[in-house]
């Protein structure tokens, strides 16, 4: 609420007039006395003046703050992108820097979740332009989406100036009401084949010794199950400058990089790609044997990388790149990324929610 002793103005030489403004409440109030043009009553008149300059310029920056902060767009939305022959998964989130600028993130079909400096936003519509990322082309992506109901459609122009359209709904919250209760364990590989799994391309993946490889990067791995909440363990080795990742529910990526040595990140080993990064480097060496135990709730996930915990109960704000849906409310599969490098792993075990 705006007061007048919010606004004490400044007189030329360096003083200040007295602490607190004639207002009456948010309202500059003049009297008789004060419009005085007496010598006695000059101070007091022009320290009205000033007062109800100060009160004009805070009540415009009030109203001009007002169409960012009432913004229906502010929130989480899960997007899905349209193209003549394709559609991917998006994902985008807007939320109000100080009192009247709209800022946000977005993640596209692949990298990760990349900063959005300014949204603008009138008349139920908004855009904004961010630069490319690990896109072919040189061209900003522009987004642009008009608000119908609690609903968004609109039309993005990518990194190679490519057309398509999009809808998106507001991302679910994912709270749980309960602490989970755990049911038996399953084991996504069993040593054996790929029965359990499905595959996104050409298959480079066999199995041999009980050990689940790719010699060469290929499709990705699909379970045939879905899950909602989860404990995942993992056993993987990757050779040096060696990359790779799990998706829970086939939305979200933990990566898997040979990054020993270097400052925790969120798309080094530990991290949840591009949102969450681990709190210290427990990766070891390339071509040994490491473990994730991951536990994801709603939206909580803690990451346990070589007996350490290195993220606790964090929540995920949306997909990351790559993902194989925005549908973040409905069950989702375990995704092993095999396209970027080879990987190995020697176990994989879910244990579901009950």
């Amino acid at each position: 609420m705006l007061r007048g002793h919010l606004f004490p103005p400044t007189f030329s030489n360096g003083g200040r007039a007295p602490a607190i403004c004639p207002f009456s409440h948010t309202k500059p109030v003049l009297n008789s006395a004060m419009l005085s043009t007496s010598g006695k009553n000059r101070p007091a008149l022009r320290t009205a003046a000033r007062c109800l300059v100060a009160f004009s310029l805070g009540a415009a920056r009030l109203l001009d703050a007002q169409p960012a902060a009432q913004a229906k767009i502010i929130g989480r939305w899960d997007i899905t992108m349209q193209g003549d022959n394709e559609s991917f998964p998006s994902w985008l989130e807007v939320h109000l820097s100080g009192n009247r600028t709209l800022v946000g993130q977005f993640v596209g079909r692949t990298g990760s979740a990349r900063p959005i400096s300014k949204v603008e936003w009138a008349d139920g519509a908004m855009r904004f332009s961010i630069p490319t990322q690990w896109d072919m082309g040189n061209e900003n992506f522009q987004i642009e989406g008009k608000l119908d109901g609690d609903k968004l459609a609109g039309a993005m122009s990518d990194a190679q100036g490519k057309k398509f359209t999009w809808t998106a709904v507001r991302a679910p919250s994912l709270r749980r009401a309960a602490k989970p209760t755990w049911g038996a364990p399953v084991a996504l590989f069993n040593g054996k084949d790929l029965s359990n799994w499905t595959l996104t391309g050409k298959n480079q993946w066999t199995v041999a010794g009980g050990i689940l490889g790719n010699p060469k990067p290929g499709s990705n791995l699909v379970s045939k199950q879905a899950f909602t909440d989860f404990k995942l363990h993992a056993e993987f080795r990757v050779p040096k400058g060696g990359n790779s990742g799990l998706y829970l529910r086939g939305r979200y990526e933990v990566q898997i990089e040979d990054s020993r040595g270097m400052e925790p990140g969120s798309l080094h080993l530990g991290g949840v790609y591009g949102f969450i990064a681990p709190n210290e480097d427990a990766a070891r060496a390339p071509g040994e044997w490491q473990t994730y135990v991951i536990t994801l709730v709603g939206r909580l996930v803690t990451v346990v990388l070589n007996g350490k915990t290195v993220i606790s109960r964090q929540e995920i704000p949306g997909i990351t790149g790559g993902a194989l849906d925005s549908d973040e409310g409905a069950p989702g599969p375990i995704m092993v990324q095999g396209d970027h490098t080879s990987v190995e792993f020697r176990k994989l075990v879910i244990t579901p929610i009950k």
